[in-house]
């Protein structure tokens, strides 16, 4: 990637929708929320605006794996994590895809002046670059071959 892609590109195609709920959701319905909408993520909300948790695939997956006896009395609330890295929508994709990397995290959500902008996934982030590259492939392929507009 030869310019800087700011994650604002990729909302911008993807729109702001997020999975949201609260922490008083039971394992079991959040689980059933997240496949529903085929993600991987449920934001934890306060009620209004402000993220106060994440609960992900992995965090229903590692309590199933220890507690199959307590998932329809657990809370979402209980299991999810609490400190969420948040970014922002002029960071730079491959500055997310570094901090997802280091952090072993694959939603991040986005926020514009404290309020909820959008989410984005590893798997954005890598479709973002993979497009990049192959726009890039194109273009070389159109200069090498005597094709370039100009």
């Amino acid at each position: 990637m030869d310019r800087p892609i700011p994650v604002s590109e990729i909302l911008s195609r993807k729109g702001s929708d997020v999975l949201c709920g609260a922490e008083d959701l039971t394992i079991v319905e959040a689980a059933r929320l997240m496949v529903e909408a085929r993600v991987g993520a449920l934001l934890v909300m306060d009620g209004g605006d402000r993220v106060v948790g994440i609960l992900t695939e992995r965090d229903v997956l590692r309590f199933t794996a220890r507690h199959t006896d307590r998932l329809s009395a657990t809370r979402v609330g209980d299991i999810m994590s609490r400190d969420v890295l948040v970014g922002l929508p002029t960071d730079t994709v491959e500055a997310m895809m570094s901090l997802m990397t280091a952090r072993r995290i694959r939603h991040l959500p986005i926020l514009v002046n404290g309020r909820l902008a959008g989410i984005v996934s590893l798997g954005d982030l890598v479709k973002t670059v993979v497009h990049e590259a192959n726009f890039e492939v194109r273009m070389l392929r159109d200069y090498i071959t005597g094709s370039y507009p100009g």
